[in-house]
């Protein structure tokens, strides 16, 4: 069965930046270990050159947090 309470805006944006970050951290640290293409290649300015590497490890750590605040964010309404 399926919950018909709509969204807010808060947990709609957050998961969207969330998964943003995991997926482009992720490609990130995929470019850097096997040298594959870039799926998401705007990220690559958002880290500092020469710590690549560590930059997208704190992407994925901070999109697995992000969608993790939100999601308890709605938690917290809903109940």
């Amino acid at each position: 069965m399926t919950s018909t309470t709509p969204k807010s805006p808060v947990t709609a944006v957050s998961g969207l930046i969330g998964f943003v970050l995991v997926v482009g951290g992720a490609s990130g640290l995929l470019h850097e270990w096997l040298g594959w293409i870039h799926f998401m290649g705007f990220v690559r300015f958002l880290v500092p050159e020469g710590y690549e590497v560590y930059g997208y490890g704190v992407m994925v750590a901070l999109g697995i947090a992000v969608g993790a605040a939100g999601d308890a964010a709605a938690g917290r309404r809903r109940g």
